[in-house]
């Protein structure tokens, strides 16, 4: 059976493998879930489709036993169920491959696939247990190290450390949160294979994503959430269009181009010349790279995650120190200097990791967007931070970039995944750059939250903003990029102007094969 046919009619009997009805969950100043209803048949992928805010998230977390409802019931395989813990939806055979990561930074893979469970007791026999994990990953085609810690991994490799933790415990319904987001397209393949091997076993999945295109290609039915209710339920993926869909999250029609104007290059603003930088495992990471950004233009950088565009982007911006080579903004090399070098020269920095690097979860949203600007009136007066204004301009900020929160005082944590981009965005954006470092920035974004961002990126380039963009969405790189340069083992592999450019040739040049050479076999 193919991924977005029709269910027979058996897959409509009950009970159903999942059931939630009349689900309630307030947080203060928010209803993020009003009434809803939600069902898992057996053997089946359902997407759950919603803006970011929606509240997708947040059933999901209640059905995985991290929230209480505040009202309504959810029953598993025709039985009520009341979930106290995510231990107690892993019993009942629910696990959730979180968005943001649950992960000890300093343990290995394989302890934090086994973090939790009773077996082992005592006495941990890592070398058997590894084993296990490498069985695992060849059965499902996830690879990644069983020794190394989660530190030393990319995001991508978190992320499928994650999805072995679940399977590890032996999850019959897999609730996946923005599984893909950190996925190259080719793990992407991957792992719809892998979710079409569980659901032929009868295993059912909840695939939560903001890309259309794979869900219309993976999940059988269709739920879409707006503002915290249902907009429309259980629709056959069969019989939805990208378009219907943009529609029923946002509540509008979403236009997918976008309309980038010709603007003449100006002077060379940003320059990396010839640098080399390691890695979290010392290991190079950065050989030798070289690229000019102009004043007006975005310069893409097209690579397979892991293959040095992280680390690219935390040279230029201070965050990690290159061995070789010499960083140029406006004239002067800022290599090896603190961030605030950068900040000084006014450089926009927008990370992959928006939670780690791009926000202090911890304080409000008023005080992650002053962040640049706190040393300076009118936020400051010498030491004395004038509260204030501190108010007033977030408020602005958060009206001006339409940051959907109950005040300027909740806790950026608080914030859905495309509102705190949005908030990091209005912090950067709004302290007028000459550079702009964008890592990811549409990851993990509704479609019309990717709308925004885009069109705030254009509107950037328009007013003379020179901008690298990092994405690993190659459709995203020929959109908004005026050239493509292709990165592999931190080497420089070529570039391409973007009206030229074509998918394969990226991919060649992302394969390792310099730009105007043949691939070899």
């Amino acid at each position: 059976m193919s991924a977005s046919a029709p269910l027979p009619d058996s897959a409509s009997s009950i009970p159903y493998a999942v059931e939630m009805r009349g689900i309630v969950k307030r947080f203060p100043g928010v209803l993020a879930n009003d009434h809803v209803d939600f069902d898992l048949r057996p053997g089946e992928v359902h997407a759950l489709l919603g803006e970011n805010g929606a509240g997708k998230s947040t059933l999901m977390n209640i059905l995985s036993g991290l929230y209480r409802p505040d009202a309504g019931l959810i029953r598993v395989n025709g039985r009520p169920v009341h979930f106290n813990s995510p231990r107690d939806a892993i019993a009942a055979g629910l696990g959730m491959v979180h968005q943001h990561f649950m992960l000890v930074p300093t343990q290995t893979v394989t302890e934090n696939i086994i973090l939790g469970l009773s077996e082992p007791r005592f006495f941990l026999p890592l070398d058997q247990l590894d084993q296990r994990v490498l069985a695992l990953q060849e059965q499902y085609g996830l690879r990644v190290d069983p020794k190394a810690r989660i530190w030393q991994l990319s995001v991508g490799e978190q992320q499928r450390v994650e999805i072995l933790k679940m399977l590890y415990r032996g999850a019959n319904v897999l609730i996946m949160d923005e599984p893909t987001a950190v996925l190259t397209p080719q793990e992407v393949e991957e792992l719809f294979h892998t979710l079409r091997a569980m659901v032929a076993r009868g295993h059912s999945v909840i695939f939560i994503s903001h890309k259309l295109d794979e869900v219309l290609k993976i999940s059988n039915r269709i739920t879409v959430l707006r503002q915290g209710r249902v907009a429309a339920s259980g629709i056959p993926a069969h019989e939805a269009t990208k378009a219907q869909l943009a529609q029923l999250m946002v509540g509008r029609e979403v236009v997918f181009t976008v309309r980038k104007k010709p603007v003449q290059p100006g002077e060379v603003v940003l320059s990396v010349e010839d640098v080399c930088a390691e890695n979290d495992r010392g290991l190079p990471a950065l050989r030798h790279f070289s690229i000019q950004v102009r004043a007006g233009e975005i310069v893409g950088i097209a690579g397979v995650a892991g293959n040095g565009q992280s680390e690219l982007a935390q040279v230029i911006t201070g965050l990690r120190r290159c061995s070789c080579g010499r960083v140029v903004i406006a004239g002067e090399d800022i290599a090896n200097r603190p961030p605030r070098a950068a900040i000084e020269r006014h450089v926009a920095h927008i990370p992959e990791d928006r939670h780690g690097v791009g926000s202090s979860p911890g304080l409000s949203l008023a005080e992650n967007l002053i962040m640049k600007s706190h040393r300076r009136p009118p936020i400051s007066n010498g030491w004395v931070l004038n509260l204030p204004m501190i108010r007033r301009q977030a408020a602005q900020l958060k009206d001006e970039y339409n940051i959907i929160a109950p005040s300027v005082e909740v806790q950026a944590r608080l914030l859905s995944g495309g509102n705190l981009q949005k908030a990091i965005l209005a912090r950067e954006i709004s302290a007028g750059p000459r550079l702009i470092i964008a890592v990811q920035p549409t990851r993990g974004l509704d479609v019309g939250a990717i709308e925004t961002v885009q069109n705030l990126l254009l509107k950037e380039r328009e007013h003379g903003a020179a901008i690298l963009l990092i994405s690993e969405e190659l459709e995203e790189l020929l959109t908004l990029s005026d050239r493509i340069v292709g990165m592999y083992e931190g080497r420089h592999m070529g570039e391409l102007n973007a009206e030229e450019a074509t998918l394969a040739a990226i991919g060649l040049m992302m394969a390792g094969t310099p730009q105007g050479k043949p691939a070899t076999r």
